[in-house]
């Protein structure tokens, strides 16, 4: 039996983290992590997020797919893009979205975690979206949650991002087409502390991408990174050869025990993408960054603001795969080609 008071960790990430994430039906049930999720369901994922994209682009940006369900925002980190664009995602989906502040709730008067999980369960809620700094707290909760309700990760420890590593994957498909085959996308930075980095590269090799690598210094790196499938590189202009896209993480300060690097100048002047350096590059290449930016230290203010930058449109598609990945996990999918309206918003009994 598990101890109510036991604290999520790093020990709860098995092998099986992601077995719970399907029902026996071999559909979403849980979000938590891209590793170990075929292509099938990544690609349904994207597939999904098509057709919520024309939604946020008209005048009325809703649909009633998720209308009658309570979902429950549980954010023990703080966030402004991941938890926004989770809350705007449900809301076009006419659901009901509570927002718990974790500062003034009662797990910051001593109850634990899962009194506080039985609880908000009590009042009949159907979706947690969980932000934790302990890695696999996300697969913790679901482990414990009522069958009935589904989980999303929406970012634990360094473990993983998926909602992230999908929508950078939209993106790249978005811009480059359906085909990974053929591409070469570079991750750059710290990718030690980066969950975002770990659930790219788990959906890059599972949607088959022809080259991925990660450059950064070897103190930003973890040890036997090169297992997980990808090419490892310390100088950036070597690493960016030729890449189609080029994916900056952000310096994770906050992270960080020790110095592992000497300075952000420094850290800047070797590893900060500026014009000159992205020329190693495709000509039409794309540049990536998962927010928040920290300008002059990962990237230079010209390339983020630039022409190849993609960086707004990640913020963009972020609400189209949310939408997408909270309708499959409660499976109220829209029909195919049915941009998330047709038969559905012909039961409509009120204005959205």
């Amino acid at each position: 039996m598990v101890n109510k008071a036991a604290k999520p960790t790093d020990a709860l990430i098995g092998h099986d983290a992601w077995n719970i994430q399907l029902d026996n039906n071999g559909h979403l049930k849980h979000f938590l992590t891209t590793e170990g999720l075929g292509s099938n369901i990544l690609t349904q994922i994207l597939d999904t997020a098509e057709n919520f994209t024309d939604i946020n682009e008209k005048s009325i940006k809703k649909v009633p797919l998720l209308r009658g369900k309570t979902i429950v925002n549980l954010f023990f980190e703080p966030s402004t893009r991941t938890r926004t664009t989770f809350e705007l995602a449900a809301k076009r989906l006419s659901a009901d979205v509570l927002n718990i502040n974790i500062s003034t709730s009662a797990t910051s008067k001593g109850e634990t975690l899962l009194d506080t999980l039985q609880n908000i369960q009590a009042m009949h809620c159907d979706m947690f979206v969980v932000r934790h700094s302990d890695s696999g707290a996300a697969h913790y909760i679901a482990n414990h949650v009522a069958p009935n309700i589904s989980v999303i990760n929406a970012g634990d420890g360094r473990h993983a991002h998926p909602t992230q590593a999908m929508l950078d994957m939209f993106t790249i498909r978005r811009n480059k087409g359906p085909d990974f085959g053929n591409l070469r996308v570079a991750i750059v930075g710290d990718v030690l502390h980066s969950r975002v980095a770990r659930s790219q590269i788990h959906a890059l090799n599972t949607l088959n991408t022809g080259d991925v690598r990660v450059i950064a210094p070897k103190t930003l790196l973890p040890v036997g990174i090169e297992n997980m499938g990808v090419n490892v590189f310390h100088d950036l202009e070597t690493g960016i050869q030729d890449a189609d896209v080029v994916i900056m993480l952000r310096l994770q300060k906050e992270r960080m025990a020790g110095a592992l690097l000497p300075s952000e100048q420094e850290y800047f002047q070797l590893y900060g993408l500026t014009e000159e350096k992205l020329r190693a590059a495709k000509k039409d290449a794309i540049v990536m960054h998962p927010g928040p930016i920290n300008r002059g230290v990962e990237i230079d203010s010209s390339v983020a603001d630039g022409s190849r930058s993609v960086i707004l449109d990640q913020v963009s598609y972020g609400i189209s795969v949310r939408m997408a990945v909270m309708t499959m996990t409660l499976g109220r999918e829209p029909e195919k080609n049915d941009n998330g309206s047709g038969s559905h918003t012909d039961n409509m009994d009120d204005k959205p």
